[in-house]
């Protein structure tokens, strides 16, 4: 379901159809401008006009403008003789004093804007997964965990609420990599709008929705181009961390979190009994692939002078791909995470593992309270936490037997501390920053 989803949507973005779609788009939109001012008798610019469009964007005109670039290895160049062929004499003044790039740049431009669109649809419905999540998980105790040790108690809402907040963060990140990218160019061979005046540029981009890039040389610069998927890439890399985390959780000696796993879905050709987190480690071997693509990018900014193309055939593979891979990871997310299976009762028990040694900074603190230095206080609690380390009880029995400890604390605020049902007091006040309460 998801790879028809991705090819339906995010692929067409990247046909050869829609490539030309746009690229006609930009010669018309020059034409236009120039016939506004004069430059094209308006009989001859109505006639481009009402034949152009209809003639071009279909399969033969595709295969077509193929079997001219065989010939002549110039991909504008076969797409303009395509054209002339189609209208007649009234394509002599499509191209007119622009280069290739003009056409590229600019038609690749309102491709990547479509493509963040898309993306940025991705990342909304998950974030409202991710919402829809916190708030029904807000108050589940789980066991948090640093350096994958077990730490202090959180709960599942906010696990979820930390993601929401990184998704947002990634949906900025791709808002502002659109209008980075969101600029076109009608400046010429070297940038100098040496055959065409730059108000031809100026209104192109306004019939197109784009901001005239202040200065080319040739091309857009592709810092561009690298900080659109420098936004992908990270995205790419938050999906991992969600990932990561639900593999993680997922563990047989964990089983707090798993995938869905469907009627019919086998884990394992030798063991049947094997649930494995398969879209989790799909998903973090793809956001590699995300990172490959953004270095390609990074490499591409240098280029000689004006203008070469050793960005080119970099450019047809990593940002179609890169896009397409994004779309597809994003919309695999969003299903898993929402038919997660969350296994309360595996969490209340894992935070008992430890024999109560998850609230051991409780103690630390309650000592601290009762006069007691920090580092005196700190030494009382690692005692104790180190006993029920080796297996010599649980860590409130082995508090409660320390002289040391109950002269301080009286045994029923000594019992308190280690409560699993202890309310954590700033919850609320966490989903209300993010807008969540």
């Amino acid at each position: 379901m998801i790879r028809r989803y991705t090819l339906a949507r995010m692929g067409e973005i990247w046909s050869e159809e829609n490539k030309c779609r746009k690229w006609l788009a930009v010669e018309l939109a020059a034409c236009e401008a120039r016939a506004k001012h004069g430059e094209i008798p308006p009989a001859e610019w109505e006639e481009l006009r009402r034949q152009a469009p209809p003639k071009i964007i279909d399969p033969d005109f595709i295969r077509r403008a193929g079997e001219i670039e065989e010939t002549v290895r110039h991909d504008v160049i076969a797409f303009t003789t395509a054209v002339a062929e189609r209208v007649g004499p009234v394509a002599r003044h499509v191209h007119y004093g622009m280069t290739s790039s003009d056409v590229v740049d600019t038609g690749l431009a309102l491709q990547l804007v479509e493509a963040a669109d898309l993306l940025l649809e991705d990342v909304a419905a998950l974030r409202a997964t991710l919402a829809e999540q916190a708030r029904r998980e807000k108050n589940t105790p789980m066991v948090g965990r640093t350096h994958g040790v077990h730490a202090e108690p959180t709960t599942l809402g906010l696990v979820f609420a930390a993601w929401y907040a990184q998704v947002g963060r990634d949906e900025e990140r791709l808002r502002r990599a659109r209008e980075e990218v969101r600029v076109g160019q009608i400046s010429g061979a070297v940038g100098t709008y040496a055959h065409l005046a730059p108000w031809v540029e100026e209104e192109v981009c306004r019939t197109l929705g784009l901001e005239p890039d202040p200065i080319s040389t040739q091309i857009i610069q592709r810092d561009r181009h690298a900080a659109y998927l420098a936004a992908v890439a990270i995205a790419g890399a938050t999906v991992e961390k969600i990932a990561l985390d639900i593999r993680g959780l997922s563990r047989t000696e964990v089983r707090e979190l798993e995938e869905p796993f469907r009627a019919g879905q086998k884990g394992s050709s030798a063991m049947p009994h094997k649930r494995n987190p398969i879209s989790c480690e799909q998903l973090v071997g793809l956001a590699r692939l995300l990172r490959g693509n953004l270095t390609a990018g990074l490499e591409d900014v240098a280029l000689w002078h004006q203008r070469d193309i050793s960005h080119s055939s970099v450019e047809r593979v990593i940002l179609p791909d890169s896009t397409i891979l994004l779309d597809y990871m994003l919309a695999l997310l969003n299903r898993l995470l929402r038919d997660l299976t969350i296994n309360r009762e595996r969490m209340r028990e894992n935070l008992g593992a430890t024999r109560g040694m998850i609230y051991s900074e409780r103690a630390l603190l309650a000592l601290v309270d009762a006069g007691l230095s920090r580092e005196d206080a700190y030494r009382l609690a690692q005692r104790a936490a180190a006993a029920a380390w080796g297996g010599e009880g649980a860590m409130p029995d082995l508090l409660a037997a320390d002289p040391e400890v109950t002269r301080l604390v009286p045994a029923k605020r000594l019992k308190a501390l280690f409560d699993p049902d202890a309310p954590l007091p700033w919850i609320d006040h966490t989903f209300a920053r993010l807008g969540l309460d």
